[in-house]
């Protein structure tokens, strides 16, 4: 049977365009079902992990990170500050080898950290909950000349150092609580999972 007067042209053009709409329409539907693997908000707040890119952190910064609805700091602390928390006389604080349990088992006891250049700690004072300030410069006059660096939380006065160690004559009972973390890469942290035993 003979095709007579149909365009081939014609109707290449419109299988080609057919073909050309499905594919947009496809991809239209993957991008919100990929979408939806990824947990919602609701589920992160819950306590899905969050997963951090420190690599542009310089030492002395810190950032702030949302996990389960609290603020979790990220500070870098550089060789001076390790050396202030290892060399910081132990007497004035109240739990300085992390005996309460406000940490994860593979922590450092003394720096509360899996490497000591990363600190991760939930931003929330032990005694009330304020959110206490980072004030990481050594001997800031408003805080005593022998002030090492650290957090200090203005409602009640209650100070911690970088470790989130917290000071004797406070308010507040407790050191800051690190939560579960590991690290993905030497520069990506994962909260709210925790490091595998080594």
């Amino acid at each position: 049977m003979a095709e007579s007067g149909v365009n081939k042209g014609r109707r290449r053009f419109l299988v080609g365009a057919t073909a050309v709409v499905g594919a947009v329409g496809a991809v239209g539907v993957a991008i919100p079902f990929l979408g939806s693997w990824q947990p919602s908000a609701k589920a992160r707040a819950a306590g899905a992990p969050v997963e951090v890119d420190v690599s542009k952190l310089e030492p002395g910064q810190q950032m702030t990170v949302e996990w389960r609805g609290k603020p979790v700091w990220l500070a870098r602390r550089d060789e001076a500050a390790i050396e202030r928390i290892k060399e910081l006389d132990p007497s004035r604080l109240r739990d300085p080898d992390s005996d309460a349990p406000q940490q994860p088992d593979y922590v450092d006891p003394v720096l509360r950290s899996i490497k000591p250049e990363y600190l991760v700690l939930i931003g929330i004072c032990t005694h009330l909950g304020c959110v206490p300030s980072y004030r990481p410069e050594p001997g800031a006059a408003d805080l005593g000349g022998d002030w090492p660096g650290g957090y200090f939380c203005p409602c009640h006065g209650s100070r911690f150092d970088l470790a989130g160690r917290v000071f004797t004559g406070v308010p507040a009972p407790l050191n800051l609580l690190v939560p579960p973390y590991r690290y993905d890469t030497d520069t990506t942290i994962v909260i709210g999972e925790d490091q595998e035993a080594s």
